[in-house]
């Protein structure tokens, strides 16, 4: 990060400047680390606390924010703390990172296959026949895409991604390594004699734009039509996404969540990590499921705040655990009960 000073930032995120217009920071910390020089923010309540004891030369602070610091410390005053974090970290990635562009060797292209401009190409990746890859597309080493895959524009695809036929991917996505998208949903059909016999898988995965999948996530093909995963999506690592679900625009789940077959989740809904899902069931926007919930039926209910297993309305679960600590305690007391009566 180059050095700037408080008034720049200010105008640059049109934040309100309370303090020294004229310090200046050359790095980001965290607020609890932070050193003179570098700046921090406070998007959590919880950590307004370090505004007396961090050492960060600015803080990014919410314009709603009225805890004390220390009187050395200039403030930016912003609407969203973590979003204007953000943008600043984004401008120094750009500044920073050398733009990745060429094929290098040992890759291969199959003839048939389609690429647009500013392309980059790793090491040993692969690509199949048919397919389309858009501008300024960057596939690092070790990737597979299979044919028929098509690409558009913007999208990156970290070290050893595979991405099965007939899948496609749009603009402005991220897919971090170890990501399998396409692979056989878990279709096998039981028999007499107590075998199973696999059903194929004929389908493919859709996914929309502006989309980040962590490392080490799993989606599955459809069994027939697609599996969908619609615009602005984010998932986290370690995620299985099984046949035919489908996910709404700007829903973000967590890591080692599971959503069976066919599960539609709706839009701007938030899952927690390790959540599970059965199959066949929706999920209402903006339904919020805290982690280790076991979700077993749907809900048509927007905007609802589930937990435990079964997967239930917040309040109601709280009532039953504050019920459930108490039950030593009925216990005795019936059997106090049951005392008096035998003794009668």
């Amino acid at each position: 990060m180059i050095s700037i000073s408080a008034q720049e930032l200010a105008h640059l995120l049109q934040g309100e400047l309370v303090g020294n217009p004229t310090v200046k920071v050359n790095n980001f910390a965290k607020i609890e680390e932070a050193q003179e020089g570098e700046l921090s923010f406070i998007a959590n309540p919880k950590y307004e606390h370090f505004g007396l004891t961090t050492n960060a030369s600015i803080l990014l602070v919410s314009k709603k924010y009225n805890a004390s610091t220390k009187e050395n410390i200039t403030l930016i005053k912003v609407d969203e703390p973590y979003t204007s974090l953000a943008i600043l970290l984004g401008m120094v990635q750009k500044m920073t990172q050398k733009p990745k562009l060429g094929i290098e060797a040992n890759s291969f292209i199959h003839s048939s296959a389609k690429y647009g401009k500013e392309l980059y190409l790793g090491a040993f990746a692969y690509i199949g026949e048919n397919v389309e890859i858009g501008n300024n597309v960057k596939i690092y080493p070790q990737v597979y895409i299979g044919d028929n895959v098509k690409i558009a524009d913007n999208t990156i695809i970290y070290a050893g991604v595979k991405i099965y036929d007939s899948c496609k991917i749009g603009a402005d996505c991220i897919i971090h390594s170890g990501v399998v998208i396409g692979s056989d949903g878990f279709g096998f059909a039981p028999q007499k004699d107590g075998s199973y016999s696999k059903v194929p898988q004929t389908g493919n995965v859709v996914i929309e734009d502006q989309v980040e999948i962590g490392a080490n996530t799993v989606i599955d093909r459809g069994t027939m039509g697609s599996t969908l995963i619609k615009k602005g999506v984010k998932l986290d690592n370690l995620i299985q996404i099984a046949h035919n679900v489908e996910i709404g625009e700007n829903t973000v789940i967590a890591s080692q969540a599971g959503v069976s077959g066919s599960t539609k989740l709706g839009k701007n809904v938030m899952v927690g990590g390790q959540a599970g899902f059965v199959g066949h069931i929706k999920i209402a926007d903006g339904t919020k499921i805290n982690a280790q919930s076991g979700v077993s039926k749907g809900t048509d209910k927007p905007n609802q705040s589930l937990t435990g297993s079964p997967a239930m309305d917040f309040r109601e679960a709280y009532k039953m655990l504050a019920h459930m600590k108490r039950i030593p305690e009925l216990e005795k007391k019936i059997k106090e009960l049951e005392s008096i009566l035998a003794a009668k």
